[in-house]
């Protein structure tokens, strides 16, 4: 894959980062939503924000789910290695919030940290993409 073709396919992956986004966003702002689905939300736009990251650095993109893990892959120069050195409380909920278990049921206090945290995430890596010559329109990509 060329250099375009491999900020096309991060741009995709960024893009799908920005829809979880923006569903954890949408179903915090719900009263009636269920706090344990936006954490998911929360976590997988993290996720996939990192897996654009990777793939624009032409970086094999592994099958894991901890963020801390996926962020370490990134060579020196991206900011989320600095601005977010600990993504566990995001990580946990890759399976906390998809099958019951010998953990607490999601509050609302943890579904608006997570989308917090994912948004920080997300907005770090739009911004490293800029700093890189990719032009993301409107700020997000999926507009």
């Amino acid at each position: 894959m060329n250099a375009t073709e491999r900020a096309g396919e991060a741009l995709r992956w960024l893009r799908f980062a920005g829809e979880d986004l923006r569903e954890a966003e949408q179903l915090a702002a719900q009263t009636q939503s269920i706090p344990r689905h936006i954490c998911w939300f929360a976590q997988q736009a993290a996720e996939k924000a990192l897996k654009a990251a990777l793939i624009l650095e032409d970086m094999e993109v592994p099958f894991w789910h901890n963020l801390d893990a996926l962020r370490n892959l990134l060579p020196p120069g991206w900011s989320v290695k600095q601005e977010h050195p600990d993504l566990a409380e995001l990580t946990a909920w890759a399976v906390e919030a998809r099958y019951p278990g010998d953990w607490p049921e999601a509050t609302w206090e943890d579904a608006h940290r997570a989308v917090a945290l994912a948004r920080a995430v997300y907005d770090c890596i739009v911004r490293d993409f800029e700093q890189r010559g990719v032009k993301i329109e409107g700020g997000e990509p999926w507009r």
